[in-house]
């Protein structure tokens, strides 16, 4: 219907592009005519940045009609391009979890021996035991999530939409406790006993986490924190509440997968498959609608002509680009730490999880987290002195340049970094926003490192290259030459110096 309709507005266009144009321009006066504003007519030519559009007497002529259905469908694809990130994220993590085995609800990957970077998963640290899940609500129904002690996590929907907090700043404070999650529009019976979590889609991802001991040696703390997840965490369907199955945990250290989103043109085809196992109307009408403009409707095949795959190509490219272009050089104030002259940045644009600014979506924000992050919960966007733990962020040198492996860097962190607990700074790959491969199994080094030197003054230079300046190997993390790499620092326990900004880090500094 479609492409009847096209070809018909195509065959009209060429008909009148040869009649001449000059009845506009010189219509005849009559008895009621009106003086018309040209702020509400269509010129014979109009130059736009699609190329030159012709009109006669206001009806698209020629290759004007093609031209702007192309750039409509182009603008179109690019806009659900970068609003579906957040749930194109949900879904990469959920086929890279089951590409390993963890294909269920009672199914749990596990970082045993702490996160390498191995694992392609947008800024995972090596700092905390990863033990993270997805439920299937569709095929299971009510689900319980017996949770374990000391446990801090969150539950984040399939449009990677917070739902609530699990241990710590959680319902059950950090004691544990039953969670039972509902499946969408659920009007059934719920038993008492459980902290009782709504969901509006059928998947949900489950994040939880364990942190070390820091009172225990490295290895021992590592095994108690694995124990008391792999001994106390259990899912379950809650109609097999009686005879629950038993939960499998998967080790994962070490282990090669992908958990992050498609840049390129499956982008679009992995979105249907993911509208097809949601309810109609979880992400609202605008984004539906948005989606339906390009061919992607649930309970319909997605069948793209090759006009419209090229277009979908090239919205893909241009949707990457607008995504990393955010990411690495964003131009709101909310997202920068210390202003626009630092490149250190924040994840969460004002501190503001929802991504709402005076009642409407900051788009902007939205993407740079959802493209380069992930777990969305309130509990990470408050700073309390002394607890919890909060991000800095840089891509950039003190030029405001990409920074480059094959060049040397330094960053110099002033006297006693504001941490209650500890610090730490992370590489990541800018092309996988995941831990940077190399040499270096872990690419972090912080207050835990064995081995880093402070200065006399007790602050520390921090050393980026491919190969260790002479003397500095305990204060040095690997970059490779040929790519870029940025930088997390994170602070476990910030005090007031870091929240008041009074103690910050310095920029990174390329050493000639």
């Amino acid at each position: 219907m479609r492409k009847a309709i096209l070809a018909k507005l195509l065959v009209f266009g060429a008909l009148v592009s040869g009649a001449t144009v000059a009845a506009s321009a010189d219509a005849p006066k009559t008895k009621m005519t009106t003086d018309i504003p040209k702020s509400i007519t269509a010129p014979e030519q109009l130059d736009t940045s699609i190329g030159k559009l012709r009109f006669f007497d206001g009806v698209p002529t020629g290759n004007t009609v093609q031209t702007v259905y192309d750039y409509l469908d182009r603008s179109r694809a690019v806009n659900v391009f970068l609003n579906s990130i957040p749930a194109m994220s949900m879904y990469a993590l959920r086929a890279g979890q089951a590409s390993i085995g963890a294909d269920a609800s009672n199914k749990i990957a596990i970082w045993d021996n702490l996160m390498d970077s191995k694992t392609l998963l947008l800024t995972g640290n090596t700092s905390t035991m990863y033990a993270v899940g997805f439920l299937d609500l569709a095929k299971d129904g009510p689900t319980v999530i017996d949770l374990p002690p000391g446990m801090l996590g969150v539950l984040d929907d399939m449009a990677f939409r917070y739902m609530t907090d699990l241990g710590v700043a959680g319902p059950d404070k950090g004691k544990g406790g039953k969670f039972l999650v509902l499946p969408p529009g659920y009007k059934g019976d719920v038993p008492d006993g459980y902290f009782v979590v709504p969901s509006k889609t059928n998947g949900v991802w489950v994040f939880t986490r364990g942190y070390l001991d820091k009172k225990l040696p490295l290895d021992k703390a590592i095994r108690t924190a694995s124990a008391n997840i792999r001994d106390k965490m259990k899912v379950y369907p809650l109609v097999q509440a009686n005879n629950p199955p038993k939960t499998e945990f998967i080790n994962v250290s070490g282990k090669n997968f992908n958990t992050v989103l498609p840049n390129d043109v499956s982008f679009f085809t992995k979105l249907h498959d993911l509208i097809q196992r949601e309810p109609d109307d979880f992400l609202g009408p605008e984004a539906k609608g948005m989606m339906a403009a390009i061919g992607i409707e649930k309970g319909k095949p997605f069948a793209p002509d090759a006009r419209m795959k090229k277009i979908l190509k090239d919205a893909a490219s241009i949707g990457n680009a607008a995504a990393r272009t955010i990411s690495f050089f964003p131009r709101y104030p909310g997202n920068m730490i210390y202003g626009n002259k630092s490149a250190w940045m924040m994840a969460y644009a004002d501190k503001d999880t929802t991504f709402e600014k005076n009642g409407a979506y900051n788009l902007d924000a939205r993407v740079l987290f959802h493209f380069g992050y992930i777990v969305v919960s309130p509990a990470m966007a408050v700073t309390v002195a002394g607890k919890g733990s909060d991000y800095g962020l840089i891509a950039l040198d003190a030029a405001k340049r990409p920074l480059d492996g094959s060049k040397t860097y330094k960053l110099h962190l002033p006297p006693n970094p504001p941490a209650k607990d500890f610090w730490a700074l992370t590489l990541y790959d800018t092309q996988t926003r995941s831990q940077l491969q190399t040499d270096q199994q872990f690419p972090t080094l912080g207050s835990q490192t064995k081995g880093i030197k402070k200065n006399t003054d007790g602050s520390y230079d921090i050393y980026f290259s491919s190969k260790p300046p002479k003397g500095k190997e305990g204060n040095w993390l690997q970059t490779v030459p040929g790519k870029s790499w940025w930088l997390a620092l994170r602070i476990y326990g910030p005090l007031e110096p870091w929240i008041k900004q009074s103690w910050r880090p310095g920029e990174i500094e390329l050493v000639k």
